[in-house]
């Protein structure tokens, strides 16, 4: 069975940090586009972060560049997304996704043919 699960999400204060996890299992990441994508409610789905599979390019939404930071741990099937100077904005349930080995454009959803159920993040004071 092909699975991701994301892992690391919480709440934390404006300016924090949190590291996002998206383990794999049933198929080896480094094969594929690892796109990070995120949902508030009543919003649509957002595209935030991408890491290709060919040559580790990164890719990133206008809006998170410079604070995030997409990487890949091919020996622990697993790919981060390292947020720094979070936002309140920035609250909503995270989710990877895993397609085709070239990065689309960050925003294309459809470009995935895997996703995994989600984590929270949650920017408060």
């Amino acid at each position: 069975q092909l699975q991701l699960v994301e892992s690391g999400g919480g709440l934390v204060q404006p300016g924090g940090s949190l590291r996002l996890s998206c383990a794999a299992s049933g198929f080896t990441l480094d094969y594929y586009a690892i796109g990070w994508f995120r949902q508030a409610p009543g919003k649509e789905r957002e595209g935030v972060s991408c890491i290709s599979s060919s040559d580790d390019s990164t890719y990133y939404a206008n809006s998170v560049k410079s604070r995030f930071t997409i990487s890949r741990d091919n020996a622990k099937n697993t790919v981060y997304l390292r947020m720094n100077s979070l936002k309140p904005e920035n609250t909503a349930g995270y989710y990877c996704a895993a397609g085709p080995p070239a990065c689309p454009l960050v925003a294309a959803t459809d470009w995935y043919d895997c996703w995994g159920q989600g984590t929270q993040v949650a920017v408060s004071s």
